[in-house]
């Protein structure tokens, strides 16, 4: 059994464990199945929106399909759940993909 058919099996078992759906939305983009993807993440975000890790994916995603808005609501998103629930380092990567997709980074 893949990888991928694996994932989705134990979704079906329990399709409200978040970590699954991020490790799906995961799978899906090392697949290169973008849009697959994406869907995933959003629907994680959607449904549980302090599962911080949603965030970075989910806008590097935005980024690489050249929707930089996105990616800058979705980064800042994160950063404000961060704050709130007090995942500094989750808030710091977010803050630096932040800058970076601004064109502020410190390269």
């Amino acid at each position: 059994m893949d990888r991928l058919t694996q994932l989705l099996h134990y979704h079906e078992e329990d399709p409200e464990d978040s970590f699954i759906r991020f490790a799906l939305a995961s799978e899906y983009v090392k697949l290169g199945d973008d849009r697959t993807a994406r869907t995933w993440f959003e629907s994680l975000r959607d449904a549980v929106p302090d599962y911080v890790g949603t965030y970075f994916h989910l806008g590097k995603l935005y980024e690489r399909l050249g929707e930089k808005q996105q990616a800058l609501e979705t980064y800042q998103a994160g950063v404000d759940i961060a704050g709130e629930i007090s995942d500094f380092h989750a808030r710091s990567e977010l803050q630096s993909a932040l800058l970076e997709a601004e064109g502020l980074g410190f390269d």
